[in-house]
């Protein structure tokens, strides 16, 4: 059966006039901010202080787009007679992200977690010269990164904050001062030394003098001889 001439038009009229009744969802941006899932690939953060200048992401990155630089230095010997030992200093890490293709496997290979995906995803720029990005901006970036899933709370604690807890209690018993002998209270009027009234030197009571002679004849008229 062939079409009938203009339907096609109302089928299109007809989901014009069913979408002009319905309430608009469009987010306008950048006043309203998209709800990204945690694990968005937004950008690279660099966590500085894990890196060990291992150029591991350097040589595995497909777009070669990671610049690394560094230089040795000494560390002098820890105790005399020792061996002095040499690290990488860290110079220069950056990232283009003109030709960064977001593969993550930069992240993926660091094995000393010195790399995050990020959420961030406003660093537009005019220039593309400008999308060259240096460590203090990818350090800035890595305090936006998500914090990581919460574990199962019926799993057994990770050995690494176990040993880590029970260095720390250590450490802590070692530098508490040591307790106090408690010392037991003393009752007033004790006869200890030092106690009123016991006459022992330093205490502030007075003893009774001792004349020699016996005790005091009571006055007449109470329980005396007549």
């Amino acid at each position: 059966m062939p079409p009938i001439p203009g339907s096609g038009l109302a089928k299109g009229l007809a989901v014009t006039l069913r979408t002009m009744t319905r309430k608009s969802v469009t987010a306008q941006y950048p006043d309203t901010q998209p709800d990204l899932p945690p694990r968005t690939r937004g950008v690279i953060g660099l966590f500085e202080e894990n890196c060990t200048v291992c150029m591991l992401c350097a040589r595995e990155c497909p777009d070669w787009c990671i610049y690394i630089d560094s230089h040795k230095e000494t560390i002098p010997a820890a105790a005399p007679g020792g061996r002095e030992r040499s690290r990488n200093v860290l110079d220069r890490f950056a990232i283009d992200f003109a030709l960064c293709m977001y593969c993550g496997i930069c992240i993926e290979v660091c094995p000393f977690d010195a790399l995050f995906w990020s959420p961030e995803f406003e660093y537009a720029e005019t220039d593309i010269r400008e999308l060259t990005h240096e460590r203090d901006k990818l350090r800035e970036w890595m305090w936006t990164v998500p914090a990581p899933p919460a574990l199962d709370p019926g799993a057994e604690e990770p050995k690494e904050l176990t040993a880590a807890r029970k260095a720390a209690d250590k450490l802590a018993a070692a530098q508490a001062p040591p307790p106090q002998e408690p010392q037991e209270p003393q009752e007033p009027g004790t006869s200890g030394p030092g106690a009123p009234g016991s006459g022992a030197p330093g205490s502030g009571g007075t003893a009774a003098p001792d004349s020699g002679t016996g005790p005091a004849a009571p006055p007449a008229g109470e329980g005396g001889p007549a």
